[in-house]
């Protein structure tokens, strides 16, 4: 049975998301047993159920801090629009993907992709590490921080007008740039904010705090992108799948339940399309080398460390669902009652994911065929949660949740103006 499993790339999800499906990779020759599928599926499911746990619960913690802070600019949000056009872009890539390995040698097309996901794969692995290695690691010596900024200066106003001399310019400019410096690093200050006298600058395109135990971390991520880059190790290929789905789930925010509802929707048929109505999906999965799916072999029990016949998850499957969970958890925490978080739709709709993908592996090792995984996960997930808050009367607080009402209520006035 051949792997039929595809990138899915979307500017919001930056490459790192897939509508990938469960498939079983089997050589003519070799027959799995029975104690190697089952090892290598309850592996697929336990690593992929531990991004969304960790993902969900890092995704509570960063909206409560981001709504603190006020500052929104850490975190991509769904809008209506986006959920309803994401399964068009994805086909979009999708298909153009196809194309580019009809047309052109997939060698040349999977050396691009390597290097790209080595660098984002390096970039998702130290920040997952970070907080790993400040745990167990202690330095030997003092922690120094550090910051990298670089902002977008606008010109000044004397300058513009073009009645200000060189040493007039000069002087401004200095103004301007050391201004807006001094009240990124006070933290006084949000991007494009232009309340402070001198501060004029457009856009703070990069503001990344690191200190040593930042560089360890990126230190020990990079060994792991060279032993990837080399060897195209499963192990490799999984820790680098798993630091894409934490950071996929922590970071990406549906902002209601509406959206979705919405994206699970479009994906659902998206991913039936693909898989059953075309052979996009599988020639691109038999071209496309990137750790953008969690994979574990049917024959270590055989071969060890050097098994080469895997059953695989695509990453799609784990963030997709996944972002959709997360967004149900932060539903628990606004509906608390006396401060107590009793996760009625978390555990409800965590449970419904573990029920979907068993289904999903059941069908696929039935039929021996490859199945989309969203057939089966999308309704479990969307059914199972909405049934509970029909049955506990709490359909209308479930759909009034909103993780940035500013934003919404920003928009309001702009539809009306259009």
């Amino acid at each position: 049975m051949d792997n039929a499993a595809t990138p899915d790339g979307d500017v919001i999800l930056e490459n790192i998301s897939s509508t990938e499906n469960i498939t079983n990779s089997t050589s003519e020759r070799f027959e799995a047993s029975t104690e190697g599928m089952s090892l290598a599926y309850l592996s697929l499911l336990g690593m992929a159920l531990f991004p969304i746990l960790v993902g969900s619960i890092q995704s509570v913690k960063h909206v409560a801090k981001q709504k603190l802070s006020g500052r929104r600019e850490d975190v991509e949000t769904l809008t209506n629009k986006d959920a309803m056009m994401f399964p068009v872009y994805g086909s979009v890539v999708l298909f153009g993907i196809y194309l580019v390995f009809r047309f052109i040698d997939k060698e040349y097309v999977n050396i691009l992709f390597t290097v790209y996901f080595f660098v984002i794969g390096v970039a998702a692995l130290t920040r997952i590490a970070e907080p790993i290695v400040k745990g167990l690691l202690p330095l030997p010596f003092s922690n120094v921080s550090y910051k990298l900024l670089l902002l977008s200066d606008e010109e000044p106003s004397e300058v513009k007008e073009g009645g200000s001399s060189k040493a007039v310019e000069d002087a401004a400019n200095q103004k301007t740039l050391v201004s807006a410096i001094s009240s990124v690093l006070s933290g006084d200050a949000a991007p494009g904010d232009d309340s402070t006298a001198g501060k004029t600058y457009r856009d703070l395109i990069v503001n990344y705090s690191f200190d040593y135990y930042t560089l360890v971390a990126l230190l020990l991520s990079g060994v792991f992108g060279i032993w990837y880059l080399l060897k195209k190790h499963w192990i490799a290929n999984n820790v680098f799948g798993l630091a894409f789905s934490i950071s996929g789930v922590e970071f990406l925010q549906l902002n209601s339940v509406l959206n979705g509802c919405i994206l699970l929707s479009g994906l659902f048929f998206y991913d039936v399309f693909w898989v059953f109505g075309t052979d996009v999906m599988v020639t691109v999965a038999k071209s496309f080398e990137a750790p953008i799916k969690l994979i574990f072999p049917q024959d270590l029990p055989e071969k060890g460390l050097q098994a080469d016949n895997f059953a695989m998850l695509g990453l799609g499957d784990i963030v997709i669902p996944g972002i959709f969970i997360a967004l149900l958890l932060r539903v628990d925490y606004s509906i608390a009652k006396d401060g107590k978080v009793k996760r009625v739709y978390f555990y409800t709709s965590f449970t419904a994911y573990v029920l979907g993908l068993l289904m999903t592996i059941s069908v696929m090792h039935y039929f021996k065929h490859a199945q989309p995984a969203l057939l089966y996960l999308v309704p479990c997930c969307l059914g199972l949660p909405l049934f509970v808050a029909l049955i506990r009367g709490e359909l209308k607080p479930l759909f009034a949740y909103l993780d940035n009402p500013e934003e919404s209520k920003e928009k309001e006035p702009e539809k009306k103006d259009n």
